[in-house]
């Protein structure tokens, strides 16, 4: 990802790092809010009770999570998590349908950031905009929308505690669906936190080759061109 390596390599400098605080609050902390208000939408207290239904973003952030997308950044696209948001299905009006859209606008958020973005840097970069020189704005773009795209897919990854395993698990039967929430919940969190470890000890990165056609394609979409 030389892209990112190059930014990485910019992190020295004040602006470069303000645009990459700025990235990383609203990417993690909209991605869970986003989480919480459709299942408060539902029915479902939960969140609410947890004091999980606010825009102060910083009551989203997990530690480990803040930690590995500002790591992931320096080394390759930006991947991490925040803090999961407690719901419980069958508080809601359509348990199986309301559940899997709470969960689904998570990633959606971070989609939806990245059309922003892209749209912010397609607009000044076509228009000749000088802002398109300066540190600060070219980065948060950047950073903006590859690290959105690349949370956005990342989550979708049908593994351990991501939400890609809820999403799958909608379209299981009752029985299968109970089997496979137990397997991620139990053994696939260890298999996630290998592929991780995995993807950062070596050339083999599973989670590259699954976020990286899809990013990939949708700069293409957005920008007509990679910035990679």
């Amino acid at each position: 990802m030389m892209f990112l390596a190059q930014m990485g390599a910019g992190l020295r400098d004040p602006s470069v790092i303000l645009a990459l605080a700025i990235v990383i609050v609203l990417a993690l902390g909209l991605h869970e809010f986003s989480h919480a208000k459709f299942a408060d939408m539902a029915g479902d207290p939960t969140p609410r009770y947890y004091g999980r239904v606010t825009l102060n973003l910083f009551n989203h952030f997990d530690p480990i999570g803040t930690i590995m997308i500002i790591f992931t950044i320096m080394t390759g696209f930006g991947i991490g998590w925040g803090k999961p948001v407690p719901m419980d299905p069958s508080k809601m009006k359509n348990p199986r349908w309301d559940h899997f859209v709470a969960v689904l606008a998570g990633p959606f958020s971070n989609l939806l950031q990245a059309i922003v973005f892209a749209m912010l840097f397609r607009v000044l970069a076509q228009g000749g905009s000088p802002l398109m020189q300066n540190t600060f704005v070219y980065a948060l773009l950047s950073f903006g929308l590859t690290t959105n795209l690349a949370l956005c897919f990342f989550n979708l990854l049908p593994l351990g505690p991501l939400d890609g395993m809820w999403i799958l698990g909608t379209f299981l039967p009752e029985k299968a669906r109970f089997q496979w929430t137990r397997w991620n919940l139990t053994i696939g969190q260890f298999v996630f936190l290998a592929v991780i470890i995995l993807g950062q000890m070596s050339n083999l990165s599973i989670i590259s080759l699954w976020i990286v056609p899809p990013i990939r394609f949708m700069m293409r979409l957005l920008l007509g061109q990679e910035i990679l």
